[in-house]
């Protein structure tokens, strides 16, 4: 809010627009129709994508004029400020940081100059796009810094003087709380708060519309909607959910013309002016008060929308989900060829693994968007734990698949023998390598008895030692348990658990051996929170059999607070966390995630002489601590 002299006259002055613009919203016969895409059209008159749109408010102001009037003559009722991507992250890439205030002040200006000039009642909403950078813990932003970002595009778009604001296009839920948090730390304007969604009808990181209407209805939007996504087929489809699962919130609608496709070096949309007419009146029909137009609308489908208002309304159902599938991106056979990740290995490069966890459901958004973060932040590989403390999960060949796939990244799966039998065991081998997937991380296994079912199937025929073998000295030689030849021989690169800090040391060192004889390639730890555990361990084993054999990559849990410190060390086996390390997350108090991170970066430097890399665990999904590690060490 703002403070001083004018904080009673700038208040009362917003909280009278607020008024105003809900009881139009829910008085008026028809909804308020807003205007539709500004970079559709830019881009028609020459301006190209990769430019910086919102600076034309201060170097083009007569090609911003021009497009603002275009869509009121069409019968716009809601003009949105070019201002989409003008908050600080953005415009820095444009090297434009400084002119966050003046772009914005400018964007206001223009669309008010337009609204006033036509004589009519029309309204003038401060556009808020996306950060454009990714909230933790899925990105390397707090929700701290991202709400100043926010704050400073919205206190400049306020001080012009727009009736409400449009916050859209944002995908993260998390991010569009923080957006309306902004709003409402500067004024109490109207907030229309617009989600974007993917094929599948969720959010990016997976939420449903049932979820996002509730979500936002509770942190302080005043109307709920939906733009860009598909066309209005999917819209209208989002659209009627989130009515029926809150019928009593005001809902707008900006759909796409459709889904658009390159042509020429321009983005073709496909949805006629005259479609977008008959949808209008579905919108009415489905309970959105606000409707308009996104990416590749222009003034006639605006044109084509008034016109549908004035009709009887419609109803529309959809042909279908709007799912889709693309061919081109199905999973071609690789030859067999040592992995990316045993290359590392093997010639000496310092390797970073990352564990991630599948999902309990079917959605795979937040695990995707973690996937894509920790590969950015140059992860070499990524490990897909298998069913972890028991609990039912998504397939981990279908993650390692998708991961692969997406982001050109290696995986590591996770293959307990636990719950086994030898058909299913290398049966899922055979489907593994059919998936690409080359790195296999052998383990026993959690107990079904502490997990979600307790009376399943505990069985299993082959002990890890067992199984490296079956994969080594059978599958990638061509056969299989049987001595049956399976075809093409596999290429698999085989890792093996240790446990350095097991009740008997001894027994740990033999099963150890074991798994080298076996022909394991490579080491994962538990997590260390004392280097000379490692060091102790080598040297106790060298003793015996000779010089350590395998690369290591050194378990790494990066603690986020004391609770967190003292379960780990009470609770878990094989898991010692020194009191020193334990003291230093109470003292540091609130900063123990940060406390957390630096105990991490230390343990790494002093165990790297010794080891061939890491295996990061990043503890209740926290990927934004792990990529300030990997910040530090790469």
């Amino acid at each position: 809010m703002l403070t001083g002299s004018n904080y009673d006259q700038a208040g009362g002055e917003s909280l009278r627009k607020k008024i105003s613009f809900l009881e139009r919203l829910e008085l008026s016969e028809n909804p308020i129709l807003a205007d539709g895409a500004m970079g559709t059209m830019l881009n028609a008159k020459g301006i190209k994508f990769d430019q910086c749109l919102d600076a034309l408010n201060l170097t083009h102001p007569e090609l911003v004029l021009e497009i603002h009037r275009a869509y009121v003559a069409a019968g716009a009722q809601l003009l949105q400020t070019n201002t989409f991507g003008a908050n600080r992250f953005k415009l820095a890439e444009h090297k434009l940081g400084d002119k966050v205030i003046a772009i914005n002040h400018a964007g206001v200006e223009l669309a008010r100059q337009v609204a006033q000039e036509s004589h009519k009642e029309v309204l003038v909403a401060g556009d808020v796009g996306p950060l454009g950078v990714r909230l933790a813990p899925y990105g390397r932003i707090q929700p701290e810094e991202a709400q100043r970002v926010f704050h400073e595009q919205v206190a400049a778009l306020y001080e012009r003087g727009v009736d409400l604001f449009i916050l859209e296009t944002i995908s993260d839920l998390n991010e569009m709380l923080v957006a309306i948090s902004a709003v409402q730390e500067v004024c109490e304007l109207p907030i229309v708060a617009s989600m974007t969604f993917t094929r599948d009808d969720r959010t990016l990181l997976g939420d449903p519309p049932k979820r996002v209407v509730k979500i936002l209805q509770q942190g302080g939007a005043d109307v709920i909607g939906i733009n860009c996504s598909g066309g209005p087929a999917q819209i209208l489809r989002i659209l009627r959910e989130m009515h029926e699962a809150a019928p009593e919130v005001l809902l707008s609608a900006m759909p796409n013309a459709g889904w658009p496709e390159r042509v020429g070096g321009r983005f073709m949309y496909p949805a006629s002016p005259g479609y977008f007419g008959d949808y209008s009146r579905a919108f009415k029909a489905a309970g959105a008060r606000l409707i308009g137009g996104c990416c590749g609308t222009t003034p006639q489908h605006i044109a084509q929308m008034w016109e549908g208002l004035q009709k009887p309304e419609i109803d529309i159902i959809s042909e279908s989900n709007g799912i889709t599938f693309d061919d081109n991106n199905a999973l071609a056979g690789s030859e067999d060829q040592p992995s990316k990740f045993s290359r590392k290995l093997t010639s000496g490069e310092y390797v970073v693994s990352v564990e991630m966890d599948p999902p309990r459901g079917l959605s795979t958004h937040k695990l995707m968007a973690g996937a894509s973060l920790l590969a950015e932040a140059g992860a070499d590989v990524i490990n897909i734990a298998d069913s972890p403390m028991a609990r039912m999960r998504m397939s981990p060949w279908a993650v390692c698949n998708l991961i692969q796939r997406e982001f050109n990244i290696e995986t590591v799966l996770h293959f307990p023998t636990r719950g086994r039998n030898l058909l299913r065991v290398q049966g899922d081998l055979l489907a593994a390598h059919a998936m690409d997937i080359r790195n296999i991380f052998v383990v026993m296994g959690d107990p079904t008895e502490i997990g979600d079912y307790p009376d399943a199937m505990d069985d299993f025929d082959l002990v890890p030692s067992g199984l490296i073998r079956l994969i080594k000295c059978g599958f990638n030689l061509g056969y299989d348990h049987a001595g049956v030849e399976i075809g093409q021989p596999t290429s698999f690169f085989v890792g093996c658990a240790l446990n350095l800090a097991p009740q008997d040391i001894s027994k740990e060192i033999k099963y150890l051996q074991r798994k080298i004889e076996s022909g394991a390639d490579f080491v994962l730890t538990q997590p260390v929170y004392n280097p000379e555990a490692l060091a102790s361990f080598i040297h106790k084993f060298e003793e015996k059999y000779g010089r350590f054999p395998l690369p290591v990559l050194v378990g790494v849990l990066p603690l986020i607070s004391p609770r967190h410190a003292e379960f780990l060390h009470n609770e878990v086996p094989g898991i010692q966390v020194p009191a020193e390390i334990r003291q230093r997350m109470v003292e540091a108090a609130e900063a123990s995630a940060q406390e957390g991170v630096r105990i991490a970066v230390e343990l790494i430097k002093k165990m790297r002489p010794a080891t061939n890399g890491i295996y990061l665990m990043p503890a209740f999904n926290r990927y934004d601590l792990t990529v300030e590690i990997l910040d530090q060490i790469k």
